[in-house]
């Protein structure tokens, strides 16, 4: 693979022009396709063929759409004291509103609060709301939410009431490019520029990277336009581009600049960079990719998509650092190196200075003291997982603070209850559904944590009815996750007809229990193809035996730490965490599949070098303390960059991703900084020559080559007539 890889960094250096403009072409290309092919995104999660989901889709086909549709609903609460519906001028204006909502652009429907025939107002009468409805196929557009959004502010400004809006209709779909990401992206830029020495370096790997995220990004914005995807795969395919895009262009550019100090024209440095570096990049993409698009265990179709989507950013970027940044490279030449030390590269060979700094005196420590490191490193991730035993996975998501759909939720929950925002639906469907379901009501009214139970809706046949069940707490509780449980068990015995639990609430369970059963199934996975790939990268058992337990405390620390912050709220001000709740159901097996990747990143890239000088000869304690100085500098680089980057997702974003971004980049530190660079090289010092062992009856696998021992063969048989005096 090193051989293959360094001729296709040399062919790019040569061609370096050509690479430019078919990647440019590439890019021109998916804007173009974006701008003329994309459609919408989705921001629903289901699961097909669940119950809840099967349910939904039997009520649009016997309501007529009864369960379909955007819509959203306004809140509206008269001032202390008042009612909405005995004083004239309250009344009056509850009226207006609802005729302005009904005539918005998009509106189909807007319900009256005060309609003695469906009354929307709570038992007090100070608090009422309209649902009000849009076309389900088109959706709603910017347009015309923010006519619903002025028509709210207009009427609570206008009148004496209190008005909020919540809702899906009101949902803005989450976009790419936020302040808090472009700070990331700046502090990811200063990273590079101290490690490099050189803010032009700095920004061409920043570049590079970003034109990686775009092609990819802009890929899944064509898909958009032929496949149902969710909202948050443009955000999560870029936050994954962009970190694993400049990390892997760093990893290359740093193993060029080394080739370039040690005398090594610049086209055979870059030949050598990508046959070396470029090999850890191909290894460590590859189990990214492997692990994003293993997502498909779950049976899952929006989490596939994901995945794949993901996937395909990743490889865009491992095909940009082998060849666009080959050619980038070879357009600087010795530019590539700070001014002070391209003296020094063309003039021969430099010799380098056995590493005194931080991290050689840090290794030698960690080795040193091994068991204490190890021991101190286990216990203080252990404890840091500790939260994850209380961890609870929803797909109802809590707006934010200080946000309109706050406020209407917090007033519907005094109007109504805190269950009124996530009713459970029931379908009865079968022999006289409606008497079934009248028949059950008390049976179901006795059930805990019920609040109300409505009469039961008939179809226009009579062949389905629908039962409403109102919780007294909140759609994310765990005692409405209960409710689902027992209603279920419930109605499994109703006699002559069929009984299936659905909503918005019941949707969420189903999804979380699948999720929850796919989990085991998928660390498995991953563990297994840890496993795999780093005996045939290290040929060794021990060393990958602990780069993959050093990957579950990673695992266990940064889903423990997210559970701390947003479940427990414990430091929620310092992420400028709106409100804390259950986690996304989708957070923890997103964070294992990505955490696999990136873990795998730094320990291919690390021990790798370890690796490389014990096959040298070095001794083994003496090759795990030579492997980190000469990595260590870049891992800490590229930690620090994908923590910014992963930061920047944090404050203010998207809800659905904030979670996922915030476990990654405390994955992210705690992997670099604890597990790679402590507890890594303490173990590895501990075993000695053990690490390296590996049994006879594996000695045939294949050689994959990730250091480059051919190309330092190929090298060296390049010299030798030179040394013995040929006279070419």
């Amino acid at each position: 693979m090193a051989v293959l890889l360094s001729r296709l960094g040399t062919s790019s250096a040569r061609h370096r022009f050509a690479v430019l403009a078919v990647w440019l072409l590439v890019l021109v290309a998916g804007g173009v396709g974006a701008a003329t092919l994309a459609g919408e995104t989705s921001t629903e999660f289901a699961i097909p063929g669940q119950e809840s989901t099967t349910a939904l889709e039997r009520i649009d086909e016997e309501f007529g759409g009864a369960a379909g549709g955007v819509s959203a609903r306004v809140v509206v609460a008269a001032p202390e004291g008042e009612q909405l519906t005995t004083d004239p001028e309250n009344a009056a204006a509850v009226t207006e509103l609802v005729a302005t909502l009904a005539g918005l652009p998009g509106v189909t429907a807007a319900t009256d609060p005060l309609d003695p025939a469906a009354p929307g107002v709570n038992a007090a009468q100070d608090t009422g709301y309209s649902t009000v409805s849009y076309d389900a196929e088109g959706g709603v557009s910017p347009e015309e939410r923010e006519a619903l959004l002025a028509a709210v502010e207009d009427a609570g400004r206008d009148t004496k009431l209190t008005v909020e809006v919540t809702g899906q209709a009101v949902e803005e779909v989450p976009a790419v490019g936020g302040p808090s990401e472009v700070v990331g992206v700046v502090v990811a830029l200063l990273v590079l520029a101290v490690t490099y020495g050189s803010l032009a370096v700095a920004g061409m790997n920043l570049l590079t990277a970003l034109v990686g995220v775009g092609i990819g990004v802009l890929g899944i914005t064509i898909a958009t336009g032929f496949t149902d995807l969710s909202s948050t795969t443009p955000i999560l395919a870029a936050m994954l581009g962009l970190a694993v895009g400049i990390d892997y262009t760093l990893f290359i550019v740093t193993r060029h600049r080394q080739e370039l100090l040690r005398g090594t024209d610049v086209r055979t440095s870059i030949g050598l960079a990508v046959g070396t570096a470029g090999s850890a990049v191909v290894t460590a993409g590859l189990t990214v990719v492997i692990a994003l698009a293993g997502l498909f265990v779950a049976g899952i179709p929006f989490l596939t998509q994901m995945g794949l989507a993901a996937a395909g950013t990743i490889v865009v970027a491992v095909l940009i650092a082998l060849t666009l940044v080959p050619a980038v490279l070879a357009l600087l030449g010795h530019r590539v190196l700070p001014r002070r030390q391209r003296a020094a590269a063309t003039g021969g060979p430099a010799r380098h200075a056995r590493g005194r700094g931080f991290l050689a005196g840090w290794v030698t420590t960690v080795t040193t003291r091994r068991v204490a490191s190890l021991l101190v490193a286990v216990v203080a991730l252990g404890l840091v997982a500790v939260p994850v035993a209380s961890m609870r996975t929803t797909l109802i998501q809590t707006p934010a603070e200080d946000t309109t759909a706050a406020r209407a939720e917090a007033l519907l929950a005094a109007g109504f209850g805190e269950g009124f925002s996530g009713p459970i639906t029931v379908l009865f469907e079968g022999a006289r559904p409606a008497e079934a379901a009248a028949r059950l009501t008390p049976e179901v009214s006795a059930l805990d944590d019920v609040a109300l139970v409505s009469p039961p809706v008939p179809d226009a046949d009579g062949t389905a009815a629908l039962l409403t069940v109102v919780p007294q707490s909140s759609p994310s509780s765990e005692a409405t996750e209960q409710l689902v449980a027992d209603l279920r068990a419930l109605l499994a015995g109703a006699d002559g007809v069929e009984a299936s639990v659905t909503g918005a609430t019941a949707v969420s369970v189903d999804v979380a229990h699948s999720l929850d059963q796919a989990l085991p199934v998928y660390l498995l996975l991953v563990v297994g193809l840890a496993l795999v790939l780093l005996v045939l990268v290290f040929r060794s058992l021990l060393v990958p035996l602990v780069g993959v337990l050093g990957f579950l405390l990673t695992i266990g620390a940064a889903l423990g730490a997210t559970v701390a912050v947003f479940q427990w709220g414990w430091l929620a001000g310092a992420v400028d965490l709106g409100a804390t709740g259950p986690l996304l159901s989708l957070t923890p097996i997103l964070v294992i599949g990505i955490l696999f990747g990136l873990a795998m990143d730094y320990q291919v890239f690390l021990v790798s070098r370890m690796h490389e000088a014990h096959s040298s000869g070095t001794p083994s304690t003496e090759a795990v303390r030579t492997g980190f100085r000469q990595a260590a500098p870049v891992v800490v680089a590229a930690a620090l960059i994908m923590f910014s980057v992963f930061a920047g997702f944090v404050p203010g974003a998207e809800p659905t991703i904030t979670s996922i971004a915030f476990a990654l980049a405390v994955g992210i530190l705690v992997d670099a900084f604890v597990v790679r660079m402590v507890l890594v090289p303490a173990a590895l010092a501990m075993l000695g020559e053990r690490a390296w062992w590996l049994p006879r009856w594996l000695r045939w696998l294949p050689v994959l080559d990730v250091e480059g021992a051919a190309l330092a063969r190929d090298r060296a048989a390049d010299r030798a007539p030179e040394l013995v005096g040929d006279p070419r």
